[in-house]
């Protein structure tokens, strides 16, 4: 299977010590792998790394011809409060992931429009294109957000923790267009809740320093110590609960 980009001993090393250690990882086309571990694990600065925005102290990272360029990579990061507070629009927010894969700075054209409009229309926000972010719902700024990632049609789309800003009424919809994304492109998707995202993911990365991948959906609280990923399996059904280590 072709592959996006593979990951050689990479470590990465902060002021208080290593966020990566010897991490060995590759991603192929249309992959969905669920990226988990415990706060502070790595997760997000093994994203920074696919993006080129942390360097690596050692190791490299060898991407497939045609991936690092201006449809790339979408990146939809951890969506804050202080993000929705500036005076721009659905389509401003939208077209400003033209930009990104620009390689210079230009005044957008009428194709360039015209494909905001029709993202904006596929995520559900018909009539919303110039709305102000603080009028948005959680759900529906997310929708905004994953449009400025994918207007440019990438190849990896990287998501961390998006199900933060994902209100109740279009957690469905939304892993229901995930899905449909995943049809034409590779996704990484950075998030805590592994009962949620298991019925969605094809796989999933446990990363805590090291990285170990599991190549399936299902995965248990047996695995996750096995993996150094100590962190609870939540599951979803008529009365939500957490399954906990057996008590002694």
């Amino acid at each position: 299977m072709p592959y996006l980009f593979e990951m050689h001993s990479i470590s990465v090393s902060y002021d208080t010590g290593f966020a990566l250690r010897d991490v060995n990882f590759r991603v192929n086309k249309n992959d969905f792998i669920g990226v988990i571990g415990p706060n502070g694990g790595g997760k997000t600065t093994l994203l920074k790394v696919i993006l080129g925005l942390i360097r690596p102290v050692s190791g490299e990272i060898v991407f497939n011809s045609g991936l690092i360029d201006g449809n790339g990579i979408g990146y939809l990061p951890q969506i804050s409060t202080g993000d929705i507070s500036y005076p721009v629009s659905v389509t401003d927010i939208v077209l400003s992931g033209m930009m990104i894969r620009k390689k210079i700075i230009s005044r957008m054209s009428s194709s360039d429009k015209k494909r905001a409009a029709e993202v904006i229309d596929e995520l559900g926000l018909t009539g919303m294109a110039q709305s102000s972010l603080n009028e948005l719902s959680g759900g529906q700024l997310q929708r905004v957000f994953l449009g400025r990632a994918i207007i440019g049609n990438p190849k990896l789309l990287l998501l961390d923790e998006p199900g933060n800003f994902v209100d109740s009424n279009f957690e469905s919809d939304f892993y229901e267009k995930l899905r449909d994304l995943n049809k034409h492109m590779a996704i990484l998707m950075v998030s805590h809740d592994i009962g949620m995202i298991s019925s969605h993911v094809k796989s999933f990365a446990c990363v805590n320093r090291g990285l170990h991948y599991h190549p399936s959906s299902e995965i248990t609280n047996e695995q996750l110590m096995a993996y150094g990923c100590p962190i609870q399996l939540i599951t979803h059904g008529e009365v939500p609960h957490t399954v906990l280590k057996t008590h002694s």
